[in-house]
């Protein structure tokens, strides 16, 4: 019986392993190997998979390629896009004659790669690009068939878009029809070669949107490229073809561009910290995008209203359509050209370059002789460099209209349009009657100011300093200062038309003190506007508090403030806009923490502690900050640090360095003890704050959020326990960095740890930290942090959309002890 039992249980499992479904991983496939169902093809490095998949229906079945270790599923490429499987008895193999097939268990070959070449000993890799080639065994190099070939709708990085100078476009992005189904669908994104090389988005032969011409760098109307720091993009021309691709900077960078069913391009960037992809670009991006907005022989500024406008020595084909907005009818010339009497040339700055599918170029003329080769020729109508780099060479001509063209602020480039003699100076008479006018304007408002100044002075002898700080808030126009400068007063109106309504879209982000947006004046500056939350902590002391220090602060180590705007209960803060927002952004996310280098994180904590030096000792008032912290360090275009968000500084007259307050306001994980517990604050109190953002700089880690798992420490602690330990190398963030700089890294280290110690006296003043940095100054051991033994869960209340703080002020609600 009992060995009865034994043969019974036998041929149980034996049904089970048999009946069950099996899975295996390849690294390659080899002449008569195949991939079933629950097979898939991995990367050497495990960065891309490629099997069959399905949308929820078993019965579509499609072999794609995907990223392995995101989730939800990414897919960047699918064989069979149009020719779903019916059934789970496909299979993708590779035959003798060195093609991929896929083949349906009822229908036979359903789809194949054609590749035109035979191989001896061919091979199927999928490489970490998310490339799958075929290779011929005995050449490795030479690739007989690679899926980048064939793109869908996903642009990858070392991928290519190739336009074939002699038969045209052959190898560009087309969409699916939707979310679930890869079926190619209308749209497509490619390099257009007609004429000179453009970006464009199309419907089947109609342009939607254009990117613009390549002008060396970027395409001249893709405005996020200027500022791209992560991606490197290239042109290769040959006599044959020219081919588009664009590569990481840092292996960690994940990214992709895709082209959904809507004909939108959108470029996503994977965060390691959210987990999500984050989208980055978009285009079309606004009005001026769409392909002939404003028709032909015009100019369309996103900036202005409305927003086409004629091109100097143009006018509106039908005036009354024109002026209800219906702008497709396009300019025509006020004056005709006359090649015989002379034409002239009015420059363009910042702009798209119009459509280039008709226009001509040579790679070897100069400016000068394009200017005069299209002076020769009648029908042309304007002329600009080919490439920009090195102070510009070749040159690109356009005939007879001018379109799709659109003005950029701080980008793009220059072009030349063609008018008759006639109206370039009909233009320059213009001009010298505005610079009259310009003229007495000013010696206008010199005599004005003078008289403002000498009223304003006896004014406010008699009103007392006081009063009319009070004053300041309630006047509409330009007040002078007690320093001499000027504090600009703005319309509020204006600041709303800047910031498109103060829309979601122009929203960088949201702080204690409210949320941020973005703006654009009417003379193309960006701005940063702080717009007081009515539920924000902090009112309007902390308004005027911010608009008085910063109004006399002048560093550029410090954000600038430009102005303030009141209406009612209404109240803004606008300031020098930072593109590339704050360091927390860069240093807590992986993927971005990699851009900084060890010289430019070195570079960072150097700025933030000479602008400390100047708050601290060489400004007009001795000012403390109250809440340093790494998302009040905004980085310009350059990545040099600013501080910013004054919001909660207090000024010192005299020789006072201390004071008290019964409210303590901060962000926990940055205040010094002596202040969080008995509501004292001096100039120490910012030297512990500028210690954390060191040691968060050096670590990579943020202190309210680490917990060392072992010891329960919070960062303080641990970088204490590393110290003491010497160890002080474990602290250092995974970045790569030269032996030459290990000892400047382990020094800031020294520094920051002097920095945060308990006793107020025992750290040192921002003048000594400078030394400190540079070498200059012996440095004394440390004695133990301020810091709580365990974890600190206490966060701040102030917040972000999108993981990263801009200009936040976070209160705690301690009453002083």
């Amino acid at each position: 019986m009992e060995n009865h039992n034994k043969v019974l249980m036998l041929m149980v499992c034996t049904f089970f392993f048999c009946t069950m479904p099996t899975y295996s991983i390849q690294h390659t496939l080899t002449p008569n190997q195949y991939i079933q169902y629950n097979d898939t093809l991995v990367s050497a490095a495990g960065t891309f998979e490629a099997g069959f998949f399905n949308f929820g229906d078993p019965q579509r079945q499609y072999f794609g390629i995907w990223y392995k270790s995101i989730l939800p599923r990414t897919i960047v490429w699918v064989a069979n896009r149009d020719t779903p499987v019916q059934n789970s008895t496909v299979i993708m193999k590779l035959t003798d004659q060195g093609s991929l097939v896929i083949i349906d268990g009822s229908k036979g070959i359903i789809w194949n790669s054609n590749s035109s070449r035979i191989g001896v000993k061919p091979v199927v890799h999928l490489l970490d690009s998310g490339n799958l080639v075929l290779k011929d065994g005995n050449n490795t190099r030479d690739f007989l068939w690679e899926s980048f070939d064939y793109p869908g709708n996903t642009f990858l990085p070392e991928m290519k878009l190739k336009s074939n100078l002699i038969t045209g476009p052959y190898k560009y992005l087309t969409c699916w029809r939707n979310p679930e189904d890869p079926a190619e669908g209308e749209f497509s994104f490619k390099i257009d070669s007609h004429g000179y090389l453009q970006q464009v988005t199309t419907n089947g032969a109609r342009i939607l949107y254009r990117g613009g011409s390549w002008n060396g760098n970027i395409f001249t109307g893709v405005a996020w490229q200027r500022n791209n720091r992560i991606l490197n993009f290239s042109v290769v021309f040959t006599d044959k073809e020219v081919c588009y691709q664009y590569e990481t900077l840092l292996n960690s960078i994940i990214t992709r561009l895709v082209l959904d069913p809507n004909g939108n391009t959108q470029r996503y960037l994977w965060s390691d910290t959210t987990q999500i992809w984050e989208v980055i670009a978009t285009s079309p991006s606004d009005q001026c995008d769409n392909y002939v907005m404003c028709g032909i022989n015009s100019n369309c500024n996103i900036n202005d209203f409305p927003i086409c406008e004629c091109l100097e020595g143009f006018m509106p084909k039908f005036q009354t359509k024109w002026k209800s907005s219906n702008w497709s009818d396009g300019c025509v010339r006020k004056t005709p050209l006359n090649c015989l009497h002379g034409d002239g040339f009015l420059p363009y700055t910042n702009m798209k370059l119009p459509d280039t599918s008709s226009s001509w170029f040579d790679r070897r003329m100069t400016l000068e002789e394009c200017r005069t080769m299209c002076l020769k020729n009648c029908s042309c109508t304007a002329y600009a460099n080919l490439d920009i780099r090195n102070g510009g060479s070749g040159c690109l001509l356009w005939f007879d209209n001018i379109v799709d063209m659109r003005k950029h602020t701080g980008i793009g480039q220059d072009i030349y349009i063609r008018l008759a003699s006639s109206e370039l100076d009909h233009k320059k008479n213009k001009r010298n009657l505005k610079l009259y006018g310009t003229l007495a304007g000013v010696i206008a408002l010199i005599i004005g100011l003078t008289v403002l100044v000498l009223v304003k002075s006896a004014y406010r002898k008699k009103l007392g300093k006081q009063g009319y700080i009070k004053k300041l808030f309630h006047r509409k126009h330009n007040k002078e200062k007690e320093d001499g400068d000027l504090e600009t007063i703005f319309d509020f109106p204006t600041i709303t038309i800047a910031t498109n309504y103060f829309s979601n879209r122009n929203k960088l982000g949201e702080g204690g003190f409210g949320p941020v947006y973005k703006g654009i004046m009417e003379d193309g500056q960006e701005i940063a506007v702080k717009k007081l939350s009515k539920t924000s902590g902090q009112g309007i002391e902390e308004f005027k508090n911010e608009v008085n220090l910063m109004a006399t602060l002048q560093h550029r180590n410090l954000v600038k403030l430009l102005g303030c705007s009141i209406q009612q209960d209404e109240k803004l803060l606008i300031y020098e806009f930072m593109p590339n927002r704050s360091l927390d952004c860069f240093i807590f996310d992986p993927t971005r923490s990699k851009l900084l280098d060890w010289t430019k994180r070195l570079e960072i904590v150097d700025g933030i502690a000479r602008g400390l030096l100047y708050l601290h000792q060489d400004s007009r008032l001795r000012i403390i900050h109250r809440d340093l912290k790494t998302s009040n360090i905004l980085l310009d275009i350059d990545m040099i640090p600013k501080i910013s968000d004054f919001g909660l500084a207090r000024s010192f007259m005299g020789d006072q360095a201390e004071a008290n307050t019964n409210r303590v306001m901060g962000t926990y994980g940055y205040m010094p003890p002596e202040y969080a517990v008995h509501g004292s604050f001096s100039i120490k109190s910012d030297v512990f704050s500028f210690g954390v953002v060191v040691l968060e700089i050096i670590s990579g880690k943020k202190n309210s959020g680490f917990c060392d798992p072992r010891h329960r420490l919070n960062l303080l602690g641990h970088a204490w326990r590393l110290w003491i330990e010497e160890k002080p190398e474990e602290l250092i963030a995974d970045i790569l960095y030269d032996e030459a700089i290990y000892s400047e890294i382990i020094r800031c280290i020294h520094v920051g740890l002097l920095c945060v110690q308990q006793q107020p006296e025992d750290r040192p003043n921002m003048s000594s930290v400078v030394f400190m940095l540079k070498g200059e100054k012996l440095l004394p051991n440390p004695s133990e942090p301020g810091f709580y033994a365990g974890r600190n869960n206490t966060n701040s209340t102030g917040s972000s959309s999108n993981g990263c703080s801009i200009n936040e002020a976070s209160m705690s609600l301690l009453e002083a002890r």
